[in-house]
């Protein structure tokens, strides 16, 4: 089979490698679409590796083999996949937060081989079953991108007369945008890039700012929101001004919620205890969560596809990842 193997200092190659074969309790899974997730660049732009590693974690694919203990029922289904992989004997394992396992966590396309290949491997229990009628492409983002999305606004606890203040319009907040608005949420969509503020508009951002053009962020928010804060804000890019901006731009009893890697925040507590705020970072999403994600976004129309600029084959990662470090792009896709 073909892998994309990152070598880490922004080096990559196409790789023939041996085709996997499934453990007892492990399957097989043909690649049909791996997404392309700002976190790979972590590991494309990180040190050199001495143990280089098929990149990508949002896969989508079929099953093509199955071990003697893994269900004879998953052979030939559209399948998606949560990209950790834990003991699956801890009670955070049981509950499908694999990532959190106490023995620790495998990561897909940094700590274990990764999707960016035409096979996977990958333990039974972090299968599932692809619903009929999501496509290829939204089971990828779902994975991993969308579903971060997903995972913090249940975690924020949104609802429909919540406005929103989602910091960073790159693949995580746009999709963030996307879900909130279908779940009847004003958006307000904050970026740095025109081009990407446009994209949050035509997701469904009731009102868009761009922090580089204002004095103040919080005081932007509140003439818009008819002078108070925002009950809820999502910071998604990893900026620490973005970071501290969501604190800054809630209301009274407001919700901040962080998601955004590499960001550093300092605050007068003071000044946040006497508003009552609530703050907290969310880490992905579990297995379960995933299944509720996919079904919302049959349910409500979500046009998860949209979400995605660029799509490349296998052969042209190389290009592929170039353009992903410029960081302006919007979200891309390998497929065979």
């Amino acid at each position: 089979m073909r892998g994309v193997v990152f070598h880490g200092e922004r080096r990559i190659e196409i790789t023939d490698l041996p085709d996997p074969t499934p453990g007892p309790d492990e399957v097989v899974i043909a690649i049909t679409a791996s997404g392309m997730c700002g976190s790979d660049l972590h590991t494309y732009r990180g040190p050199r590796r001495e143990d280089p590693v098929i990149g990508g974690h949002e896969p989508a694919g079929v099953v093509v083999a199955a071990g003697s203990l893994a269900p004879a029922a998953w052979m030939d289904r559209r399948v998606m996949v949560h990209h950790y992989f834990g003991c699956g004997r801890c009670d955070q394992c049981r509950t499908g937060w694999t990532q959190m396992c106490r023995q620790g966590a495998t990561a897909m396309g940094n700590t274990a081989p990764g999707a960016h290949a035409d096979f996977i491997r990958v333990p039974s229990s972090t299968v599932l079953p692809m619903p009929d009628g999501l496509t290829d492409l939204a089971a990828a983002a779902i994975s991993c991108g969308t579903g971060t999305a997903w995972g913090a606004l249940k975690r924020l606890q949104l609802q429909g007369d919540d406005t929103v203040a989602i910091f960073g319009q790159g693949p995580v907040g746009l999709a963030a945008t996307q879900l909130a608005t279908a779940m009847g949420a004003r958006v307000i969509a904050l970026d740095i890039s025109p081009t990407r503020l446009q994209r949050s508009t035509e997701f469904g951002a009731w009102q868009v700012l761009n922090p580089s053009d204002l004095d103040s962020v919080a005081d932007a928010i509140k003439d818009l929101n008819g002078g108070r804060g925002v009950s809820k804000s999502l910071e998604t890019s990893g900026a620490s001004s973005a970071a501290q901006a969501a604190l800054h731009a809630l209301d009274l009893w407001g919700t901040a919620c962080w998601v955004g890697v590499g960001s550093t925040i300092h605050f007068d507590l003071t000044e946040h205890l006497f508003k009552q705020i609530t703050a907290f970072p969310s880490w992905t999403l579990s297995v379960p969560a995933m299944e509720q994600c996919a079904r919302f976004v049959l349910e409500r129309g979500i046009d998860v596809d949209a979400l995605f600029t660029d799509r490349w084959k296998f052969e042209e990662a190389v290009a592929a990842y170039e353009l992903l470090d410029q960081q302006t792009s919007g979200k891309g896709v390998l497929v065979p």
